[in-house]
């Protein structure tokens, strides 16, 4: 079963296939999202990584967590799902 990892403090010029790159080391990735802001069309320095396994998520977490990645110290972790709500029109 896929899990999926938060990866927090990245360069705003790090790519999906660097961070593919990089998380490969520790297993199967399964997807690799680079968070984008609408407005910029630039990174907004936060992304999202599915490993293959709960075994190689946890390795890539204990190898990546805090290194330094192209010139930014990363910050990884499983992700949680964050209840979305919908959102509410005109009612101020």
């Amino acid at each position: 079963m896929a899990k999926k990892l938060y990866v927090g403090n990245l360069s705003y010029n790090t790519t999906e296939d660097s961070l593919r790159g990089l998380f490969s080391g520790f297993g199967a990735v399964s997807s690799v999202k680079i968070i984008m802001d609408r407005d910029s069309g630039g990174s907004k320095g936060f992304g999202f990584i599915e490993m293959g396994s709960d075994e190689e998520a946890a390795a890539a977490i204990a190898g990546t967590n805090g290194k330094d990645f192209e010139g930014r110290q990363i910050r990884v972790n499983e992700a949680m799902d964050k209840p979305r709500n919908p959102r509410q029109g005109g009612n101020w």
